[in-house]
């Protein structure tokens, strides 16, 4: 039972900060893109989504599925930090070796010249992220995410100045490049100087070996879901020009910080929580109802509402420029309801060791999610894609569902009943908001509103009036956040 509260208060006090992370981080993303929206081109940010997918394989291989590996053994050595350490950083110098001499034959892929310089500089962030990786990982192995939120808010106001400097001074697509240095350089120096941990002379092929039998299954699952996540962004690319890129980055971007805000915070302190209980299973299930019950009252609201008030949100925000994102980012939403959910059950799965059993489904997944994206680009141009990415996300969500319940013992048909009264509640207020605000032809700005407030007010009175259990689990995770806010203020 001790160790049970003692769980439970990591876990609220990791939220706390974690939230506080995440919601300033979000805060500061949202100033930065209404501020270089408007002192940057679609081709700009264009350029840059061209080579997200090389970079994010680049990272993804220099992690190797390590850093899920020490987190998820109960009791990683000195020995293990050190391997996986050297292990990092000499595959961070072949990744970027790889990306500098290719970055030429991708310039030319794209027909874009200059995107080979951006690429050769870009490509020090590989560098520079194989040092912080360990650091991180005791961080969260550790449920420490005070530090972890301090440093990435600092790190988000520092980067936000300067890029904003350079891109008022005219260095375009450059002062993305530097964003994204200083976002990764940063957290490496701090890391390496606050967290009081040094690798030793060792390389233990032994220790590499027992996490590689966890490890390799990650990094191959987690390889192939961040190439069938931005594959898009390569057809794109390639059929397309870098403003329709551009277009789309900025919707996708928009995107992610709202359907992610609440899933990431709890992602990042439940997989070392649901390492914690991994033989448990009970508890674990207990757990991922609350998670995926709380997440999917939040996002699902939310994403129907930024689906409603798209125009009028992006003109707001972004000016009529970025008006050709709209549609992108509605259908883009409809993926969003899915893709918040994901995590949960994919964690959960990494927690009981089952890494191998993912990897095979996500051979499944994403061969079918990247057969009807290319099918979708082909034969119905841009929305045949961003239908494609949709449907695969569902697709994913309901395989991920099924993984748990065969083994952890969360039915699917169990969870998808707790989600049916958010999915009713969240959808019938969309199409009650939908329907005022067609009846009542208002102008851009006042459509927006009203869809609002005509959204909320049903939601929220359905919540108070039949207290569904989601809305008592948000109302607990929320009062346990402002409870443990209030201590804070107390102590200092």
């Amino acid at each position: 039972m001790a160790k049970q509260n003692s769980l439970k208060q990591k876990a609220a006090a990791g939220m706390v900060w974690t939230a506080l992370q995440k919601y300033s981080t979000m805060i500061i993303q949202f100033i930065s893109g209404i501020i270089l929206a408007r002192l940057l081109t679609p081709y700009d940010y264009g350029c840059i989504g061209m080579l997200s997918i090389f970079m994010v394989l680049a990272e993804t291989i220099i992690d190797g599925g390590f850093g899920s590996a020490l987190i998820q053994k109960k009791k990683p050595t000195q020995i293990d930090y050190s391997t996986i350490f050297y292990w990092n950083i000499g595959m961070s110098v072949v990744m970027y070796a790889v990306l500098f001499f290719s970055a030429p034959a991708i310039a030319r892929f794209y027909n874009i010249p200059l995107l080979s310089s951006v690429l050769r500089v870009q490509g020090l962030v590989v560098f520079i992220y194989a040092f912080n990786i360990i650091q991180q990982n005791q961080l969260r192995k550790k449920l420490n995410f005070k530090l972890l939120s301090i440093v990435t808010i600092t790190t988000s106001l520092v980067s936000l100045g300067v890029t904003i400097f350079m891109a008022y001074k005219g260095f375009g697509v450059w002062a993305l490049v530097a964003q994204n240095l200083i976002t990764a350089a940063i957290p490496a120096l701090v890391f390496w100087f606050y967290v009081k941990w040094r690798p030793i002379w060792a390389f233990s092929w032994a220790s590499f070996k027992e996490l590689f039998s966890f490890g390799f299954y990650m990094f191959l699952t987690n390889l192939l879901n961040h190439f069938g996540q931005q594959l898009q962004g390569l057809l794109i690319g390639k059929k397309y020009n870098a403003a329709t890129m551009g277009y789309y980055s900025k919707a996708l971007g928009t995107e992610k910080l709202a359907s992610r805000s609440i899933s990431s915070v709890m992602m990042q302190v439940t997989y070392p929580l649901y390492a914690e209980v991994q033989d448990n299973k009970q508890q674990l299930v207990n757990i991922i109802k609350r998670i995926t019950m709380t997440i999917s009252y939040i996002i699902f609201p939310a994403m129907f509402i930024l689906l409603l008030c798209a125009k009028p949100i992006f003109l707001l925000l972004y000016s009529d420029r970025w008006l050709p994102s709209v549609p992108y980012f509605q259908v883009m939403c409809l993926g969003g309801l899915a893709a918040c959910l994901q995590s949960v059950n994919n964690n959960a799965i990494a927690a009981v060791g089952k890494s191998k059993e993912m990897f095979v489904w996500t051979v499944i997944k994403r061969s079918i999610g990247i057969g009807l994206m290319i099918g979708g680009l082909f034969f119905f141009g841009m929305k045949g894609l961003l239908a494609a990415v949709v449907i695969s996300t569902w697709f994913s969500y309901f395989v991920n569902i099924c993984q748990v319940s065969k083994y952890i013992g969360y039915k699917w048909s169990t969870q998808l009943l707790n989600l049916l009264p958010v999915t009713v509640a969240s959808t019938i207020s969309a199409v009650v908001a939908y329907g005022v605000g067609a009846l009542l032809h208002l102008s851009v700005y006042s459509d927006g509103i009203v869809k609002f407030a005509v959204y909320l007010t049903v939601y929220l009175a359905w919540s108070f009036i039949f207290k569904p259990e989601a809305f008592t689990y948000s109302l607990t995770i929320i009062k346990l956040a402002i409870n443990k806010f209030k201590r804070k203020l107390r102590k200092h």
